[in-house]
């Protein structure tokens, strides 16, 4: 449930609008929004040009590039160009907006368009195709050393290489699937196709999935309805089978590794050494609690070397293979929570410690890169709702820090450790800005500017703060005004909620982490509110495990601190108080609403668990165990079992192919509600997922907004 997006965090950094009438402002709502989209500072494709003193990204018409020494724009290609280029090549299709590219030199960009790549040599201004693979390729992976890609068809995989394409799987179907995501995506995992680092070789994924249940999603489209099946592992119930092949590109052959018993392990965060000669694995158990990394030889298939283990008696959540950099030979960063927050160890290829490099109550989020002894590194040491760039040395000494700016940044370090490309936005109405950085953190320029995306708009204030739990942790939340606040009035509440693992609702980034939905209630003239509870992440391994066993239980309590909160402040109205929630924030509203009745007068929950019995495995045997494991557990979070305390107007939405979380959940609660002579508001999103997505999100915004508007 990490990947899901929820309903609204989607776009708000993407599209914005700014309108002014003679200096007048106007009530934001989102179909005013869309009613005109201007862009805010977006540098498609921004990257380095390998090691040279500049930098490249796209614009509507070319892709240009900039010096570090200098800020003077200059143009590669434009799209008129290229246009002209494929037409001389022989091509009827013609680029409507320039594509994503990469360098691979200072002289060479490439591109793909309708399943071709293409090579564009800027020096003499030449279009050559390079390659052009299966319209029916899915999961496309290029390697650009060898020129050849990989791509699955249906489940099985294919590589082209020059005018030859090879079929590496002939098995897939029937519950057999090979170069795609395992494991439900979790760990990490987001492809099935991993190159070796000179493209000699080639790994994947395969799945045998023909042993897990099937579980029907209902096609109403055709004239009878038809039966689409998915195979869904729940908890407790027999879980797909994975292993990993290893293609030798010269020799036509497949070796799988020998990963072992039992067969229901997870296989993560597949990872070649530089000399191609090995794959690491993060080897999982099926109860998630301990962990082996283990180094496999890809001739003979073979387990070489167990290198290090990791246990804790809630679980052990892999997200991150090791980490090798050119600079660091036969050594490699390792992410752990180990010590009770995540940080980055030094290892070297047989296993041994040799640093820890990183330490403190503060997690590292992402590696940024390694030059000149130094490592670079975003982290939230500055503020737990900030992301800032850091460098340290391999000794864990001569830290500094690099963003100054407050806020979320996100960096491109240049492959020498000179410059920084900084993208940053903060709640201080900084939507996305594009600056040019030193690595001591002096800004060399602006690269884009902010605009200010709500000028025009009568937007309220958005409050950022903490409150403390009984045991004296803070919990950070949000609280949007509506416009025109006057403190001696009362208003009603707009009360959002998610309240799961690996998510943050409340940062220091553009509107405080909300989206425009949330804006558009407040400016409604709704109170909105959001406090991220224990089980959510960036607060340490203990903050978020604390709800194994137990979901809905501490997070609830936590919830009800902010809802406490509120009903102290004279100029809230404790009688109109709406909540909303998706997916786990589905299942939380509902919880609220069950655990705590009187408080709030109307709920819309989306897409939410109703029993964890039928959540998947890798998610819901990591939170709570399996059914059998732990009874208790799956009792009280079982919302079935509080029904008799439905007290509010409740909406229940469900899409009717959800995948994620299966549409039997809300069926079940209906129907529960039906047997204890509850009344209980129902709707459908015929052939949608688990979010609601396309133009019907704006049915979704204003179904939601009408039901709170018509019974609070």
């Amino acid at each position: 449930m990490k990947k899901i997006i929820t309903v609204f965090t989607t776009f708000v950094l993407l599209i914005t609008f700014v309108t002014s009438i003679q200096g007048q402002k106007k009530e934001f709502s989102i179909a005013s929004f869309y009613a005109n989209p201007v862009f805010p500072a977006n540098l498609g494709s921004l990257q380095w040009v390998g090691d040279a003193g500049y930098f490249a990204y796209k614009t509507d018409s070319a892709i240009v590039k900039r010096g570090v020494k200098n800020d003077d724009i200059q143009v590669v290609v434009d799209k008129t160009t290229l246009n002209t280029l494929l037409e001389e090549n022989g091509f009827e299709y013609k680029l409507r907006a320039i594509p994503n590219f990469k360098f691979t030199d200072q002289n060479t960009l490439f591109f793909t368009y309708s399943n071709q790549l293409f090579k564009y040599g800027i020096k003499d201004n030449t279009l050559a195709l390079q390659l052009s693979y299966s319209a029916d390729g899915e999961n496309v992976e290029i390697e650009y050393t060898t020129m050849a890609a990989a791509y699955t068809i249906d489940d099985d995989l294919y590589i082209k290489k020059g005018d030859k394409e090879i079929r590496i799987t002939h098995d897939g179907g029937n519950g057999i699937v090979n170069g795609k995501t395992v494991h439900r995506n979790e760990f990490g995992i987001e492809d099935g196709i991993f190159w070796s680092p000179k493209g000699n070789l080639l790994s994947f994924y395969r799945k045998d999935e023909s042993m897990v249940s099937e579980y029907p999603l209902v096609d109403i489209t055709t004239r009878i309805a038809t039966v689409n099946y998915t195979r869904y592992p729940m908890a407790g119930m027999t879980s797909e089978e994975v292993t990993v092949g290893v293609y030798n590109i010269a020799t036509g052959q497949t070796v799988f590794l020998e990963t072992g018993m039992p067969t229901d392990q997870y296989l993560t965060n597949i990872t070649w050494d530089p000399s191609e000669n090995y794959i690491y694995i993060a080897v999982l158990n099926r109860g998630q609690d301990h962990m082996k990394l283990v180094k496999y030889d890809v001739k003979t298939g073979k387990p070489v070397k167990i290198l290090f283990e990791e246990k804790n008696e809630r679980y052990v959540e892999p997200e991150h293979g090791p980490v090798f950099f050119s600079g660091l030979k036969d050594q490699f960063l390792w992410y752990s929570e180990r010590d009770g927050h995540n940080h980055l160890y030094l290892y070297d290829i047989e296993g041994n410690l040799l640093q820890q490099v990183t330490s403190g109550p503060w997690e590292v989020t992402e590696i940024a890169g390694y030059a000149n002894d130094f490592l670079y590194y975003i982290s939230t040491e500055e503020s737990a709702i900030e992301r800032h760039l850091y460098r340290i040395n391999l000794q864990g000494k001569k830290k500094s820090k690099i963003t100054l700016v407050k806020g979320t940044h996100n960096v491109i370090v240049h492959p020498k450790g000179t410059y920084v490309l900084d993208n940053y936005s903060n709640s201080d109405n900084i939507a996305s800005e594009y600056a040019l950085l030193t690595n001591k953190g002096k800004l060399a320029y602006v690269i884009a500017e902010n605009i200010d995306p709500m000028a025009g708009f009568d937007m309220g204030e958005t409050i950022i703060s903490t409150m403390k739990t009984d045991d004296n942790t803070d919990l950070y939340y949000r609280m949007i005004l509506p416009p025109g606040f006057d403190k001696t009035k009362k208003y009603p509440v707009f009360y959002y909620v998610y309240g799961g693992p690996h998510s943050q609702l409340v940062n220091d980034s553009w509107l405080g982490g909300s989206g425009l939905f949330l804006q558009e209630m407040a400016a409604k003239g709704y109170i909105v509110f959001t406090i991220d509870n224990r089980g959510t992440s960036y607060r340490g391994f203990d903050f978020e495990s604390m709800i194994h066993r137990n979901l809905g239980s501490i997070e609830v309590e936590d919830q009800m601190k902010g809802v406490n909160y509120l009903k102290s402040l004279p100029y809230v109205d404790q009688e109109r108080m709406a909540l909303h929630g998706w997916s786990y924030g589905g299942f939380m509203t509902i919880s609220m609403i069950l655990k705590n009745p009187g408080i709030f007068k109307v709920a819309v929950a989306g897409g939410p668990v109703i029993d964890w019995k039928y959540y998947e495995v890798m998610y819901g045997e990591r939170y709570m165990d399996t059914p059998e494991e732990n009874p208790e557990g799956y009792k009280e979070s079982n919302l079935l079992n509080h029904m008799k305390n439905l007290d509010a107007r409740l909406l229940v939405i469900h899409g009717t192919i959800d995948p994620v979380v299966v549409w039997q959940n809300s069926l079940t609660f209906i129907d529960k509600s039906i047997k204890e002579n509850k009344m209980v508001d129902y709707f459908v999103y015929p052939g949608h997922e688990h979010n609601v997505g396309g133009r019907d999100r704006l049915h979704l915004y204003r179904k939601i907004a009408r039901y709170v508007e018509d019974y609070l």
